[in-house]
């Protein structure tokens, strides 16, 4: 096993250990449940040094920071925020299942895995660097709605949001705080010799409530939706609601109907339209005949 995935594999192991149901972990526990799990990886033994340095790249890497409580002589995860809380455990949700099968023989036999590595991952080391120490960013910046212009901007960089499995800067651009898609960031570069105040108030949950995904288009109204599916249709929008305001008003045998409250945004109808198989529009009209002319003009395109 190489240095490199067996350190990642240790601070996944620490990371696990500390994020369950025992607030404090001591340390002679923590040394005996990592050596322990990394032997079964044929993995080497830890003492505490290796954990000190592992605390440190775990900080450094996912933001996670370790502290020991000299009162419950143990070791816990210091959740400043629920931010970072939940960031912290959607890393790990994607890193569980490694971590658990990455000494499994014949893997290909047990798990048909998308090993998908974003294109626009590229970017994603400096502008952490770059959010972690308040430093601006420069960089050309492409609009792909307005026919792929491209204008250079010069960001406060606060939060990275990942979304739908594409990752997006949200910045604060002449005052104004705005999303942009790390996709469509080219020439980026750090601006060391700057720094600025992070407004540490902002209220990403609040931000992004009333809209679908990351697009925040304060221009929209937020509007009342009423939607009505075939019970098929209706079972998939039960395990994965279409957003966190949906609420269901009928669920029978012959119609599952919900409603929602958001702003009506292109990546909503986009949504919409990819689970349209049953899909009628009760309200508002406008939406209903929104959806009618999409498919009205993809009809056109593809008849004979």
């Amino acid at each position: 096993m190489g240095r490199k995935l067996e350190g990642l594999q240790r601070m996944l192991v620490i990371i696990n250990k500390l994020k369950g149901m025992q607030r404090h972990v001591s340390r002679e526990e923590l040394e005996n449940y990592v050596t322990l799990r990394m032997e079964e990886r044929s993995g080497t033994p830890v003492d505490i040094r290796t954990l000190q340095r592992d605390f440190n790249e775990i900080e450094e890497l996912f933001g996670i920071r370790i502290r020991f409580d000299k009162k419950q002589n143990g070791y816990y995860i210091d959740e400043e925020d629920d931010l970072k809380k939940e960031q912290y455990n959607r890393l790990l949700l994607n890193f569980d299942l490694l971590n658990a099968i990455d000494h499994i023989d014949n893997l290909p036999t047990y798990v048909l895995a998308e090993h998908h590595r974003p294109a626009d991952s590229a970017c994603l080391p400096l502008l952490i660097k770059a959010i972690k120490f308040s430093h601006p960013v420069a960089f050309t910046y492409i609009y792909v709605r307005e026919e792929g212009i491209t204008r250079n901007k010069k960001v406060l960089p606060h939060y990275l949001k990942e979304d739908q499995q594409r990752w997006y800067l949200l910045a604060y651009d002449n005052g104004t705080l705005k999303t942009f898609s790390t996709a469509h960031i080219r020439e980026l570069h750090i601006i060391y010799e700057e720094t600025f105040k992070r407004d540490m108030d902002i209220s990403i949950n609040d931000l992004f409530k009333d809209s679908y995904g990351i697009w925040n288009q304060p221009d929209i109204p937020v509007e009342d939706i009423e939607l009505s599916y075939d019970a098929l249709d209706g079972s998939f929008l039960k395990s994965v609601p279409l957003h966190p305001s949906q609420k269901i008003i009928v669920d029978n045998q012959n119609e599952f109907r919900i409603r929602l409250r958001l702003r009506i945004t292109n990546d909503f109808v986009m949504a919409l339209l990819s689970r349209s198989r049953s899909l009628t529009v009760i309200q508002p009209m406008h939406l209903r005949e929104r959806v009618r002319q999409v498919y009205e003009k993809a009809l056109k395109r593809n008849s004979p």
